[in-house]
């Protein structure tokens, strides 16, 4: 598809999503206008991330990879808060479901399917192992203070936090995803560059992005615009996942499946068009935009999700469930010593892709069949 093509396209789906979600506000019962919604809300997170990298291309790299992350985090934060109003059994665990379903996505499935792809197309992979090293530390941490320590505090029953405790954990989460936001685009940028290697995949520079080796960039119209259609994305989003999530939560149950599942789907959905982001970077072998894109996502969902949930806990009545299960817990941890294990030589074969990809299966099957 030509570049006039896309920006069209691109253009009229954001718009055509709103006409759908004000058409069908009012009654949207009937499965062929579920249908339509569907299709619409999958429409606008693919336009929506779409807009997410013209601006990303305007701003270079690595704040591309960072205007993606909270784009889909602000679609994912959409979609949490209006399937947890509209109540239903599995309403205190959305959020932690659908966060650590992120998690595992980006940690595993993103991950390895970059590794895969890109060592499989050019024999060894490199990336600047600092970098992505400290991306690693600070989903860890993050992941340990909001939905670890819930499951082994005794101030709240079961994996609740206090009002006390969940507060902290919001600070906490802004404050490292900060920080790390700081490091990335401030003071040490560098290590978050896509870098060039030798024969044996050891990193020999980087390659700025904002180099010209790659397309020119958008004029400051055509970002502006696509800032103003990625906020119109952005709300269709939000909208329409409000129509369709009493669909998806009937049709979970009718196939007699945990309720986790929700929060699968939830994850899939927004995280599928950075997969497809990471992929082609991969390929083009610049897996450290691959990685930037998985652990910023993993990041995101974690650090700007939870502060948004625990706002919303102001208004949105019942329990906050954030403590992992037990089988939860050993998925995550192994991944942790397989991710840290991918990343500490700073280059990858298409094994380690391989491992990450059945991990990600692990966690597909124990969801659906605990």
């Amino acid at each position: 598809m030509s570049a006039r093509g896309r920006l069209q396209w691109a253009a009229l789906v954001p718009l055509l999503a709103v006409v759908v979600l004000a058409a069908t506000w009012a009654h949207h019962e009937h499965p062929a206008v579920l249908a339509g919604i569907a299709a619409a809300l999958v429409g606008a997170v693919l336009a929506a991330v779409h807009h997410a990298e013209v601006v990303a291309h305007k701003v270079g790299e690595p704040y591309g990879s960072l205007i993606l992350a909270i784009a889909v985090t602000v679609i994912e934060v959409g979609l949490i808060i209006m399937l947890m109003a509209s109540g239903g059994d599995g309403a205190s665990t959305y959020a932690r479901d659908t966060v650590f379903a992120a998690v595992m996505i980006t940690f595993n499935g993103i991950v390895g399917l970059s590794l895969l792809v890109g060592a499989a197309k050019h024999h060894l992979v490199s990336f600047n192992a600092s970098g992505a090293g400290s991306a690693l530390g600070t989903v860890v941490a993050l992941a340990t203070v909001t939905l670890i320590l819930p499951s082994f505090t005794s101030s709240a029953p079961g994996g609740e936090y206090t009002t006390f405790q969940l507060g902290f954990a919001a600070v906490a989460s802004l404050v490292l995803y900060g920080a790390f936001v700081f490091t990335q685009t401030v003071r040490h940028r560098f290590f978050f560059l896509p870098v060039t290697s030798d024969q044996y995949g050891r990193a020999t520079g980087v390659i700025d992005e904002e180099g010209g080796e790659h397309a020119d960039p958008p004029s400051r119209r055509e970002a502006l615009l696509s800032l103003a259609l990625l906020v119109t994305s952005l709300v269709a989003v939000v909208g329409l996942a409000k129509l369709l999530s009493p669909a998806i939560e009937h049709g979970v149950a009718a196939a007699g499946l945990p309720y986790t599942v929700v929060g699968v789907v939830i994850a899939l959905l927004v995280l599928a068009p950075e997969s497809i982001a990471a992929v082609r970077n991969a390929a083009r072998d610049r897996v450290q935009t691959s990685l930037n894109l998985a652990y910023g996502s993993a990041m995101a969902s974690i650090g700007l999700t939870i502060p948004a949930i625990a706002v919303a806990t102001l208004w949105i009545p019942g329990d906050l469930w954030l403590g992992l299960n037990e089988t939860q817990v050993v998925l995550f941890a192994v991944s942790v010593v397989v991710a840290i294990l991918s990343v500490v030589q700073g280059r990858a074969k298409t094994l380690q892709g391989v491992v990450h990809l059945v991990l990600l299966a692990a966690f597909v099957v124990v969801s659906v069949q605990p």
